[in-house]
């Protein structure tokens, strides 16, 4: 039984029949038939060539995103190094005049209380520009995140207030980096 799926050669009777295996298609000169395998050799050559330019591009790609990650890295831990390097440039003059306090001889205590003043308001300054705000919550409501009690302390005053502010508190923006060291009203009727 002929197979559908090969090719037919006709003999030298007009009829049809199938091509003998391990025979090579002829033209109609004779010759084997090479066109089919020099396309699918260019066929070949071309997958292979579009393989390595992708595998190139995709090289590249890599690299760019390697040196983009390290450069990310590098900038990063820069960032950190150098976070205070402008409000380390503003401290710089409230240190010179701590110094040059220090370095007068023959102050008399007025003009010692008067260059302290001014430079306190120095290192406000600063302060603010760095948004470095001061927690003191005296009359307040005792927040435990922003307060620290130290101790309560029989008041008049209304139970939990601050009624006394050991150490200020600071933070940052919105952060608390050191809570106020209070003392908290308790009812004064209360024994604890």
């Amino acid at each position: 039984m002929p197979d559908p799926d090969r090719p037919l050669e006709e003999d030298a009777s007009g009829d049809a029949q199938p091509d003998a295996p391990g025979t090579a298609a002829t033209s109609e000169t004779g010759a084997p038939d090479a066109a089919p395998e020099q396309d699918m050799a260019e066929l070949l050559r071309q997958a292979q060539q579009q393989a390595q330019e992708s595998h190139d591009a995709w090289l590249r790609a890599k690299a760019e995103t390697d040196n983009a990650r390290k450069r990310a890295q590098i900038d990063l831990a820069n960032a950190y190094k150098y976070a205070i390097e402008s409000m380390a440039g503003e401290l710089l003059p409230v240190r010179d005049s701590l110094e040059a306090a220090l370095a007068a001889d023959s102050a008399s205590l007025d003009a010692l209380r008067s260059g302290v003043e001014l430079t306190l308001k120095q290192l406000i300054a600063v302060f603010e520009k760095a948004n470095l705000k001061v927690i003191d919550p005296a009359g307040e409501k005792f927040d435990p995140h922003r307060h620290q009690a130290i101790s309560m302390l029989p008041s008049e005053k209304e139970p939990n207030t601050v009624i006394d502010v050991l150490q200020k508190g600071y933070c940052l923006h919105d952060r608390v980096i050191r809570p106020a060291l209070v003392t908290v009203a308790r009812p004064a009727d209360s024994n604890a």
